[in-house]
């Protein structure tokens, strides 16, 4: 679909990207930070890039709606077998630059690692300013490239990312900016093993796994939000 952002990661790996799902922020401090700004309880929640589908039971269980929006077929598939006969929860083909949504339709946008990395998504932030109506608030949680294990190790992988330049693209567009530390905590080694190989690629993740013992791995997190 035009504007989407393949992401590798869950699109070839949708597995082993369940078992990340799992292991990161089990404390759920990323929750806690997105209703401190803007409860979903009773709200009409949209989640753009939902992938397999995994956070719209947990939004299902207060919000009066969830919508999920997926671009990737497989994974819209997956997404629509897991809410499957769950009340007020629906699951769209769309994408962020183009969200098949009326317009004041919704009353919280969530958006993890899907999309709005930086310059580049102003189609849709535009359909954010279409679709959430006064008094609703969006979300995007992202990396925090510039500290942390799981950072430094991005950082790596990435080399051209700008993580000053991003910040300064939602700070000038009127998004806040609340950074969390969060970790990666695994039950199995092999778990973690994977997902550093799907995050990473295969070289870097071994020299990654080398230097870093145990099931943990400290990750820092930002969570973005703008009031409507």
């Amino acid at each position: 679909m035009p504007g989407v952002v393949p992401s590798p990661n869950v699109w070839e790996h949708p597995d082993v990207y369940e078992r990340e799902n799992l292991a990161v922020d089990r404390g759920g401090l990323i929750e806690e930070a997105v209703r401190a700004v803007r409860d979903w309880a009773g709200a009409d929640v949209l989640d753009v890039g939902c992938g397999t589908g995994f956070h719209l039971p947990r939004f299902a269980r207060t919000a009066r709606t969830v919508t999920g929006v997926e671009p990737h077929p497989p994974l819209l598939r997956r997404a629509l077998a897991r809410v499957a006969g769950t009340p007020g929860v629906r699951v769209l083909h769309g994408s962020a630059a183009a969200l098949p949504l009326p317009d004041a339709s919704v009353d919280v946008v969530h958006a993890r690692w899907a999309y709005f990395f930086g310059p580049g998504c102003e189609p849709g932030l535009a359909e954010l300013d279409r679709v959430v109506r006064r008094g609703g608030a969006a979300f995007v949680v992202d990396n925090d490239a510039s500290r942390s294990t799981v950072g430094r190790w991005f950082s790596r992988t990435v080399p051209g990312w700008d993580q000053l330049a991003v910040d300064r693209f939602f700070a000038r567009r009127g998004w806040e900016r609340t950074s969390l530390d969060v970790a990666w905590e695994f039950e199995r080694r092999e778990d973690l093993e994977a997902v550093a190989r799907i995050e990473f690629g295969p070289r870097l993740a071994a020299e990654f796994l080398a230097e870093h013992d145990g099931l943990r791995v400290d990750y820092a997190v930002v969570v973005r939000s703008k009031r409507f």
